[in-house]
């Protein structure tokens, strides 16, 4: 096999005929081609067929590829219509961008030859052209969802939102860290944790029945791991509850966690802006939160942002930076020796510092107006559900 590469190598360079150049078609997205300013030669577009329409002397095509939410129109000779060419069919479509003689689109693709990558059987997709599905149903297909407009307009916009949130942060000098999935910590201190645990293995006698010799839970937050528009204290959000005239399901009382009822309640009642409500009670937030040393209503330096139609979306404190007082918190809830590791950071060159966490998919129902949370994840986990 070397030899003849060779040989045939040494006959082209002895040829004085030149060797024939073959030009690849240049591949664009739908996007990128409906953004096409100039008509274009030999060009190639994938993507899913949206809809298939034959007439006598033409074959109209729309595929998309979910870069973009309009699909791009493909003008063919009947001729290129095969018997796989249907809706949801992964298709690759070669030919001319020209400009277009319909006033809603600039260009269209002049196909000059369509292949179907990959069939698909209409009868059993669970999509159908020109019907909208509710998102409840589109929820059971959690693989196939990401072919509707709403879907991969979805991940098109968590895709922008991840990119300029990273943007912002490395703009301004942060350094992204991947904190641990699985911990031996229970960061926000209320319990719910997804214990981990190895599978199908039988214990010996004697054997610690822990991988990790610890026990080892799915995190819930990877703040304790890197250690605000109107604003209203906890004590004045609970006045403020006590006296609505409406009924709660939850009623307010200080001293307890503000439910989802009592937040979009207070961004109603603030004028519908975001609203960050501070000063929490000492014994509802975890360890870590500065003690602002205050009576007799004992509070810890904490903060929300409730934002209208969700509720919380962002939460934050100051870290308690002072030794003694960490230390003493965490001996009297019996996890000093679980949380050394904590207490060292304190002990060796410690700074005051705060962190806040914010809900990404809840940011992303902020600002698509989503009611369910469900529906801005590609593949939703919740109690009695998970699909794939």
């Amino acid at each position: 096999m070397f030899g003849a590469r060779c040989l045939l190598l040494a006959l082209r360079r002895c040829s004085s005929a030149p060797c024939p150049k073959h030009t690849q078609a240049a591949r664009l997205r739908v996007c990128e081609a409906l953004e096409a300013q100039e008509v274009a030669g030999d060009i190639k577009v994938q993507g899913w067929v949206r809809s298939v329409r034959s007439q006598k002397e033409v074959l109209f095509l729309h595929i998309n590829d979910g870069s973009s939410l309009e699909s791009l129109q493909v003008v063919a000779d009947p001729t290129l219509e095969h018997r796989d060419l249907t809706f949801g069919s992964a298709v690759e479509v070669q030919g001319k961008l020209v400009k277009s003689l319909h006033r809603m689109q600039n260009v269209e693709l002049k196909a000059e030859n369509i292949r179907v990558v990959g069939p698909c059987d209409t009868l059993t997709f669970p999509f159908k052209p020109r019907e909208r599905q509710p998102l409840e149903y589109s929820r059971q297909f959690p693989h196939l969802r990401c072919r509707t407009n709403t879907l991969s307009s979805l991940l098109r916009v968590r895709s922008e939102a991840t990119a300029a949130i990273h943007s912002f942060f490395k703009d301004n000098g942060y350094v992204h860290v991947h904190t641990p999935i699985i911990t031996s910590n229970d960061c926000e201190g209320a319990g719910e944790l997804f214990h981990v645990r190895t599978s199908n293995k039988v214990q010996e006698p004697g054997e610690n029945s822990h991988f990790f010799n610890v026990p080892a839970f799915l995190t819930v937050s990877g703040q304790l791991h890197l250690e605000v528009m109107a604003g209203i204290s906890y004590t004045e959000a609970v006045e403020i509850l006590k006296r609505a005239p409406q009924t709660f399901t939850f009623q307010p009382k200080w001293g307890s966690d503000l439910q989802t009822e009592h937040e979009k309640y207070l961004v109603k009642h603030c004028g519908e802006v975001p609203v960050f409500v501070v000063n929490y009670p000492y014994d509802l937030k975890p360890f870590y939160m500065r003690d602002n040393e205050d009576g007799p209503q004992h509070t810890v330096a904490a903060v929300d942002l409730l934002v209208p139609g969700i509720g919380e979306l962002c939460g934050g404190s100051l870290r308690e930076e002072r030794l003694h007082f960490l230390q003493s918190r965490l001996e009297r809830l019996g996890l000093a020796d679980a949380y050394q590791w904590y207490l060292d950071l304190r002990q060796f060159g410690s700074a005051p510092h705060g962190g806040f966490g914010m809900g990404f998919e809840r940011y992303l129902q902020c600002i698509l107006g989503v009611d369910n949370i469900k529906d801005v994840m590609p593949f939703p986990r919740f109690p009695h559900s998970c699909l794939l």
